[in-house]
């Protein structure tokens, strides 16, 4: 039989399946701000983050300030080769959930800090009570960029009460790393007061009868203070090098205010190592709650058990099928039997209450 020769495939030979194509989005978009500082005050009109940088360098003076929500690779790519940032530092920017650190490429400082929130919930709910986000800060010599990720802890504030200070703009770039530090610890400072304040209602209900806390709330609360930890321990060390260190590119004036912030974040830190410890005593306390609930549920149970048993051991003896027994065809005994049976009870009843087992 003469073979049929397989048909050409649809596809065609060496053909694979197309990529899709991915439509670059222009630098602007992520840029929410972007503006020029001469003598602390901002010159008047709009600048892309190129034109913004030429005006610096030739004026000589002054300090571009470039603020970033969330951008792509391509848009802090295009950032990046514009003011000359490392590309280890860019592609930090770029991914969130970085570590709050301080690292130094030559001239320009790359500081990474952690934004929290608090989320009101309920207290007996478990859910979500703290939120994290992320700003990274470039400072060189003429500018410096903020990269924002979260919609949390925006800068418009910060940016809008430099500008009504320009004394403290006149000192240059470090007066937006410190302004945005000390907004970012002082969120801190606010967090751990919210959380506080559940911790005591907490340890207000645990010890409170019929209270409908549960352990799973407890321990929840305990994972966000670890994540909220997380978020803002680290950040002790960077601002300790930012403070002291005399080789940074930092006005001793910013340094002094450093200072400040970092004794605001070891407050923060302390307390948030108090609630870590609270809690975990709040756990055993729950456990402890629930374990004397269950004995006294077990007491209570046995009790009733116990005077149960007087009228069903009386109902088993006469249930036995016997000719001769004890006041078995007497008148009197059916209520002679009841009489016995209701004085024990009681006894038994009033004998347990005494006892604070009923």
């Amino acid at each position: 039989m003469p073979q049929i020769p397989p048909l050409p495939s649809f596809r065609g030979r060496g053909r694979t399946a197309p990529t899709p194509h991915r439509i670059p989005v222009p630098t602007a978009r992520a840029i929410i701000d972007c503006a020029v500082y001469v003598d602390g005050h901002r010159l008047p009109g709009r600048f892309t983050h190129a034109e913004a940088l030429a005006e610096v360098r030739e004026r000589a003076a002054g300090f571009v300030w470039v603020g970033l929500h969330a951008p792509d690779q391509t848009q802090m790519d295009d950032v990046a080769r514009t003011f000359d940032l490392h590309e280890l530092a860019a592609e930090d920017a770029v991914h969130a959930r970085q570590r709050p650190k301080l690292e130094r490429y030559d001239d320009v400082l790359f500081l990474v800090l952690r934004t929290v929130k608090y989320v009101e919930h309920d207290l007996h709910a478990v859910s979500e009570i703290v939120e994290t986000g992320e700003i990274m800060i470039f400072m060189g010599r003429d500018f410096v960029i903020t990269v924002r990720h979260g919609e949390h802890t925006g800068l418009h504030g910060v940016r809008h009460d430099l500008e009504d200070r320009p004394e403290r703009l006149a000192l240059g770039p470090g007066a937006v790393l410190h302004a945005i530090a000390d907004h970012v610890v002082d969120s801190y400072l606010s967090v751990t007061q919210e959380v506080e304040d559940d911790v005591e209602e907490m340890e207000e209900a645990v010890f409170t009868p019929r209270s409908r806390l549960t352990t799973e709330a407890v321990y929840q609360l305990k994972r966000e203070v670890v994540e909220l930890r997380r978020a803002v321990n680290p950040l002790a060390l960077p601002l300790q090098t930012l403070s002291r260190s005399t080789d940074l590119p930092l006005p001793k004036e910013i340094r002094r205010y450093l200072r400040d912030v970092a004794d605001h974040h070891t407050a923060a830190a302390e307390r948030i190592s108090d609630f870590d410890e609270m809690l975990s005593a709040l756990i055993n306390a729950v456990l402890a709650k629930v374990s004397v609930q269950q004995n006294t549920d077990m007491r209570k149970i046995s009790a009733w058990v116990a005077i149960a048993a007087v009228p069903t051991m009386t109902a088993g003896i006469y249930g036995m099928n016997f000719d001769y027994m004890p006041e078995l065809h007497w008148r009197y005994g059916y209520p002679l039997v009841w009489a016995i049976i209701l004085v024990v009870c009681g006894g038994l009843l009033y004998m347990l209450r005494r006892n604070h087992w009923l």
